[in-house]
C-alpha cells in the first residue's frame, strides 16, 4: 500500500475580501443598530419598574414595532416566543435588573 500526501493549500486572509465594509457603511449600521435599541430601550424602562420585582434577571425580549414583549428565565426562550409570533423581526433582548444588560464583562 502507497502512503498518499493530501496536498492542501492554506487559505491566508479572507474568504471574500471584496465583502469589507467601508468606514461609512460601518458608521451607518452602528447608527442603525444605536437607533434600533433606543426605540427598545424606551419600551424596556416603562416596563422595568412593574417588572423587576417579580422577574428579577430574567430576560425580555422587545419588538419595537408592535410595542410586544416576552419574559422568561432563558434568554433564548424569550427569543423564541418572540420570533413565533414575530418571524421577520429581529428582537433585542434585555435583563430584567437595574441595568438591563444581559452579560457582564
Amino acid at each position: 500500500m502507497t502512503n498518499v500526501k493530501a496536498n492542501r493549500t492554506v487559505r491566508r486572509g479572507r474568504l471574500f475580501p471584496e465583502i469589507q465594509w467601508s468606514e461609512e457603511k460601518k458608521a451607518q449600521w452602528r447608527a442603525e443598530r444605536a437607533a434600533f435599541r433606543k426605540r427598545c430601550k424606551v419600551i424596556f424602562d416603562r416596563l422595568k419598574p412593574e417588572l423587576i420585582d417579580p422577574h428579577y434577571n430574567w430576560y425580555m425580549a422587545v419588538e419595537p414595532d408592535s410595542g410586544e414583549y416576552f419574559i422568561d428565565k432563558d434568554d433564548m426562550a424569550a427569543t423564541k416566543m418572540c420570533r413565533q409570533k414575530h418571524p421577520t423581526a429581529i428582537p433585542y433582548l434585555f435583563r430584567i435588573n437595574n441595568t438591563g444588560a444581559c452579560g457582564s464583562i
